[in-house]
């Protein structure tokens, strides 16, 4: 045999085992796309629409809130709950006007991945800022209560009235938390982050490390259902750069106690470790033991769970499918050069 021939021979084969080996990438990638799609069918069947809890408080949130009876927050989950059952047209008519405006209480607005951690997030707070209503606009706060000439308090108008009308009242002061008159976060997002965790810097010790123990910024471990990320003021602004950074500011997450005071010299808005230490913010600390939350964050809920995992697979399905497209395109190529050897060869 000549020695063109068997250098085409040669480039022969390695075409065809090229195209042999990419034959079997694109069966492998089919297969694995055709089990996600199972998958993703399943799940489709078994939930019907894939969605995330952005419809207010779940049953639990609810009944943590609910145990505070006397609180406005307490009352105003009550009137939403008689809204639900429908309650008489007067009262309907009186949340649509006087509760226009509010987008929730600060204990639901945000889950927790770790029970530890949400239980030190919520002493942190501490109850009447967990208990605090949240609304957009300085006008949904003016309606919320009203005022006789002498300043008093008229417990006919406003949420007041509305807890006269089903024979309850609120005891004491409480908070209100207006959005638009926050100053927010200035500064970038984490890049392709879905919950748009904001971007601030790790803090660094004298030396310029990031302390030994540092796990996270208290703002960034809040989870936030889809329609309060964006476009919950007026300004178009989500919860965490405006609601949670006016909360926690740059609170930080430290894994023991130990760790967290060692990283005093960066420590300039607070933080908390893990195994219960809390400083509430620079030179101030909180000591003893803690005591049982009352009400705090929940942890992200399993359909929140779910809806990670139907976008993730989702989300995997178009890599794969991506893929098979690239491998095909080089078989393509790889099926042309063999051709055109195998052309050369008969020429010869």
């Amino acid at each position: 045999m000549s020695k063109p021939n068997h250098q085409n021979n040669l480039e022969i084969k390695r075409h065809e085992d090229n195209i042999k080996f990419l034959q079997n990438e694109i069966n492998r990638l089919g297969e694995s796309l055709l089990e996600l799609q199972v998958s993703l069918a399943k799940h489709q069947s078994a939930n019907g629409t894939v969605t995330t809890n952005e419809n207010g408080p779940t049953a639990e949130e609810e009944d943590q809130i609910l145990r505070h009876e006397k609180s406005a927050a307490g009352l105003l989950c009550r009137l939403k709950l008689l809204k639900s059952q429908h309650a008489s047209q007067a009262l309907n008519l009186a949340l649509t006007k006087d509760v226009l405006g509010i987008v929730g209480i600060v204990a639901t607005l945000g889950r927790v991945e770790d029970d530890n951690l949400s239980r030190l997030l919520s002493e942190y707070l501490g109850l009447e800022t967990m208990l605090a209503i949240v609304c957009r606009t300085s006008e949904a706060v003016m309606v919320l209560e009203k005022y006789d000439g002498d300043g008093t308090v008229l417990t006919s108008a406003g949420i007041h009235g509305l807890g006269a009308s089903i024979g309850k009242s609120i005891k004491g002061r409480f908070l209100v938390i207006c959005l638009d008159d926050l100053s927010p976060y200035v500064g970038g997002f984490v890049a392709d982050d879905p919950q748009r965790k904001l971007a601030l810097p790790k803090p660094q010790l004298p030396n310029g490390e990031c302390p030994c123990g540092f796990l996270d910024y208290a703002v960034n471990t809040i989870n936030l259902d889809g329609n309060n990320l964006v476009n919950v003021t007026s300004s178009g602004h989500g919860l965490r750069e405006t609601l949670f950074y006016s909360l926690f500011s740059r609170l930080q997450i430290y894994r023991t106690r130990a760790e967290m005071l060692l990283a005093l010299p960066c420590i300039n808005h607070g933080a908390l470790s893990l195994d219960g230490g809390i400083i509430k913010k620079s030179g101030v600390f909180i000591l003893g033991s803690s005591k049982d939350t009352e009400i705090k964050f929940l942890a992200k809920s399993g359909e929140s769970s779910m809806t990670a995992k139907y976008e993730e697979t989702e989300d995997m399905i178009k890599k794969l499918k991506l893929k098979r497209t690239h491998v095909a395109e080089d078989m393509q190529r790889e099926q042309e050069l063999l051709d055109f050897a195998k052309a050369n060869l008969a020429q010869v």
